[in-house]
């Protein structure tokens, strides 16, 4: 009887200790990478691993995966691409059975011999269930960049130059000075950088600014697009 007794007593250590497995931020960055370095050979291993069967996960497109179509999205590169994605700036947050790690995600891809450059933040949050910590949510969005500038034709600003109204008493200006364009809001200036000779983009803003020519040839308004959606500035003078 005190066998028995002994033997459950150890069973029931046994399962305290299991179910209370502590993890350090260095461990969960560790993981992190491990996911990260399986994506160019579509290594679908650790994203099994370390994914709970239930996660939802987010990606920077707005996508939604269940675990599933999440691990179907894990493919090797085709041919001609590679890169790599380095975990960086990690903060991390781990209480009791939960631990959130949020982190920003350097990616180059290389296409053909041509190098591109993006980075993502990324907020993971891992929860320990029997002994196991898995990723039950992950949410990404990516850092916007602007664009390579381009090169203006000044020769044109004559034609993008004037007021602009949006409504009665909201107007802006764009003006001239010298090689560059500005917009002009109750008082606030902004330079118009172009990103061709009739596209334009306004430093750290999302977004694009064009200029629409009506049948006559001349420009009638000033288009100010958000995410491909537009709102329109008709030029009064």
């Amino acid at each position: 009887m005190k066998q028995l007794a002994l033997i459950k007593f150890l069973s029931a250590a046994t399962i305290v200790c299991a179910a209370d497995v502590p993890i350090t931020q260095n461990e969960l960055v560790r993981r992190t990478q491990e996911l990260y370095d399986a994506v160019v050979p579509g290594n679908q291993a650790p994203w099994k691993k370390y994914f709970a069967d239930d996660c939802i996960f987010a990606d920077e497109k707005g996508r939604l995966f269940d675990k599933p179509k999440l691990i179907a999205d894990i493919t090797p590169l085709p041919a001609g691409y590679s890169g790599t994605i380095k975990v960086e700036n990690a903060q991390s947050r781990i209480i009791g059975n939960t631990a959130i790690l949020s982190y920003d995600a350097d990616e180059t891809e290389t296409i053909f011999g041509q190098n591109l450059k993006a980075r993502y933040h990324i907020t993971d949050t891992w929860l320990q269930r029997n002994g196991n910590w898995q990723i039950i949510a992950s949410q990404a969005h990516r850092y916007y960049e602007d664009p390579a500038v381009g090169k203006a034709d000044p020769k044109k600003f004559a034609d993008f130059i004037g007021a602009y109204e949006l409504a009665p008493g909201q107007t802006r200006s764009v003006i001239g000075e010298g090689d560059s364009l500005f917009v002009e809001r109750k008082g606030k200036k902004e330079q118009l950088l172009p990103e061709t000779s009739e596209l334009f983009f306004r430093k750290g803003l999302e977004g694009r600014i064009l200029f629409r020519y009506a049948a006559n040839g001349k420009v009638d308004a000033l288009i100010d697009r958000r995410n491909n959606e537009d709102v329109i500035w008709r030029k009064t003078k």
